[in-house]
Order: C-alpha cells, then structure tokens, then sequence
C-alpha cells in the first residue's frame, strides 16, 4: 500500500521548508532553466555553484537514496513533500546528471559494497559526470550485437572497439559500458564495466545535431583500460545489469525532462493576450493547450503510481515502455505548441530580436525530436509494449 504520509511527513514538510528557506539563495529561486545550462559545458558557478553543494552535503539531490552512501534516506512520501516544497519555493535539483538517474540506481542494486562506497558518494555531491557505452554503428535497436571487446589482460580489462550517440562523453569523467567478453555467444557474452574517461586509450568526437549544439558522440577505445574491479556484476553477466539500467533510463526519459518547465499557459496568455475572463484568447490553441496540461498531469500522476506499486521489485519492468512513449510524445507536443504560441518570435536563431527564452524553445523543438529515438525508440517500446504486456504474438511468426 502506498504511503500517503501523516504526521510524521506534515513535520518533514515543515523541516524541508524552513532548510530551503536558508539555503536556497534568493538569486537563483524561479531559475527553471539551470539544469538545461548545466547539462552541457558550462559549470555551476557562484549562488548556484553553493546550492549544488549544500543539496550535495544534504543528499537531497538523491533523497532516497541510502545515508550510508550520502543520500538523502527518506521515504518515499517524504521526497514527494520534498518535490513539493522545492516546487514552492522555485527550487531545482542540481544534482543531475546519468550518474544520478542511471548508473547509481543500478549500482545500488548490482555493485559490491566496495563499488558503492567508492562511486555512489561523488554522484551525490555532483563531483563526478558519467556517460553511457551502449550503442555502436552496427548495434542501435539491436543492442546484443554490440562488438566492442573486452579482454583479460591480466591485472586489469583491455578494451577496443567503438560506442556511438555517447552523451555527454566530452565532458564525462567515468563511462558505464556494455562490452563483448565471449563473442561464442550473443546476450550471454556481455559484461558491464566501468571505464575511466581521462586515459589516453579514449577517444571522443562529438557530433553537431540540427539544434546548434553537440551533446553526442562518437567514441574509440584503443586498449583502454579497465581495472578487475570495475565489472558490475558477474562476467558475461552484463545484459542483465544493463537492461535494469535501461529501465532507470527510460523511467528518466518519462518523466519531466520532457514534459515540465515554466507553464505553457502563462505562455501562451503572455504572447496572444486573454479574453474577458482572463483565458488564453484563442480558443482553438485553448483547448489543445489544456489537453497537453490534462496529458502531462495523468502522465506524472500514473508514474506516481506506478513507482508506488513497483516498491520491492528488483526485476526490470515493461511499464517503463509505456512511460518513455507517453512522455516524450507529451513532450514533442508541448514543444509544437510553444513553437505555434511565439509565432515568428518561436522561429528564431540568433541575434538581439529575440529573448532568450524565445531561442531555447526553438532550439528544444529542434532537439525534442531526437526523444522517440534514443533510448530506444518508439518502435522498440511499441514493440516491448505487445509482447511483454499485452502479450500479443510475434508479428513475423506464422499464421
């Protein structure tokens, strides 16, 4: 049964307002775009630089995680308050990040004691970024064909080959990696190893997208190494850690990546004026507006639901399919709106005539269009979807 709080979550909830209260710098409250900024190059600096610091001491960018590794410790109604409260406030989590929303849960779950202990904490205090060796040129949606070798060279793991689509891997410090350790098999002979990203055996180019910018890239390993430590999980056993990991990836990709951000009506009103009762004048973009806040709400509510029903399971799930499709179509319509909302202010490159909100919608349509793709795409979680849900037949079996 879901925890739906009491007491002891209404003093939580007074002890979470009045720490937000002094520690959240008055400068940066209401900033709802910093995390967008400081997902690429730039870094945290001054007021925001201090907050990341105190939600890093606190552990609250993680707030369920366990203390024994710097998290936060709460319960699952107490990181509902706290989400709450931030909300309040004007609050944005910085510690970001898929050290924060895909490897550390998984290691959670996977590690020995002494991989938790040694890379859990710098994930909480946001000290350390990560990237994900998934898919290769020839290995997208079929991911088990994945060629990248992994060899035992003794006192550590030798690795050659190429991943693509790296995000962030410009800027990471640490690589969690699928590789080939037995090519006599397919989804038997992966294993799950971390690299480190600052050797000379690594490689990056980062590939510029439609957008403007160069979140992805190309990535070669050349003898890399990898200490024996550093295999999550048993050898070969990598396809099992790896799937759970992209459970924790979509379950992110679902959620308010997409379909958050400053209220697309407040928008809307702001650009087109309102009627006499305070409405967006428009009655059309109205209506459609209202449905795509409807679609975000039931969306958020059923991922609510979904984690309060899944408490104790350890398997990866078939829902997150559903989730990841759900949540980056509402996404790809809240960005078409805001485009149509601005108009010819929405279509903008560059240059003094247009604000700065005006070229990151423009820029985030632009981009948005890649969610269906990566992570696995629309097609693979359809498919996922029919057979592991609704248990419908193979299509390319026969009749």
């Amino acid at each position: 049964m879901a925890d739906f709080g009491g007491a002891d979550v209404d003093a939580f909830r007074a002890e979470a307002r009045a720490w937000l209260e002094a520690n959240l710098p008055q400068s940066i409250r209401g900033d709802v775009n910093a995390p967008l900024r400081f997902q690429g190059a730039e870094k945290p600096a001054g007021d925001h630089l201090l907050w990341k610091q105190r939600m890093g001491e606190k552990g609250w960018g993680v707030p369920t995680w366990p203390k024994a590794y710097g998290g936060g410790g709460l319960s699952a109604a107490e990181a509902r308050v706290l989400n709450q409260e931030m909300e309040r406030i004007g609050a944005y989590n910085p510690i970001m990040g898929m050290g924060v929303s895909m490897f550390g849960p998984t290691l959670l779950e996977y590690g020995t004691e002494e991989q938790k202990k040694r890379h859990i904490p710098p994930i909480v205090k946001g000290e350390l970024r990560w990237c994900q060796g998934y898919s290769e040129p020839g290995a997208g949606s079929d991911l088990a064909s994945l060629t990248t070798k992994c060899e035992d060279a003794g006192d550590h793991w030798k690795i050659n080959g190429q991943k693509i689509w790296t995000s962030g891997a410009q800027w990471a410090d640490w690589c969690f990696c699928l590789v080939r350790t037995d090519t006599t098999k397919k989804h038997e002979g992966i294993s799950f190893v971390l690299i480190n990203m600052h050797q000379p055996g690594v490689e990056t180019r980062p590939i510029k997208l439609i957008a403007g910018s160069s979140p992805f890239c190309e990535t070669f390993f050349t003898d890399a190494r990898a200490e024996k430590d550093d295999m999550v999980g048993p050898l070969n056993g990598g396809w099992t850690v790896g799937k759970r990991l992209l459970q924790h990836e979509r379950s992110g990709q679902g959620g308010g990546r997409m379909t958050g951000g400053a209220d697309i009506a407040d928008i809307a009103k702001k650009y087109l004026g309102v009627d006499d009762q305070g409405r967006i004048a428009d009655t059309d973009l109205r209506t459609r507006v209202v449905k795509n806040k409807m679609d975000a709400r039931a969306h958020a509510l059923t991922i609510e639901r979904a984690r309060a029903e899944s408490k104790g399971n350890v398997n990866p799930s078939a829902t997150t399919s559903v989730m990841k499709n759900s949540g980056t179509w509402i996404g790809q319509e809240r960005a078409e709106l805001l485009i149509e909302i601005m108009g010819s202010q929405g279509l903008g490159w560059e240059g003094e005539a247009f604000g700065k909100d005006e070229l990151e919608a423009v820029r985030s349509w632009l981009s948005g269009k890649a969610w269906t793709i990566f992570g696995g795409s629309q097609e693979v979680q359809s498919n996922i979807v029919s057979k592991r849900i609704l248990g419908l037949p193979d299509t390319t079996a026969s009749s």
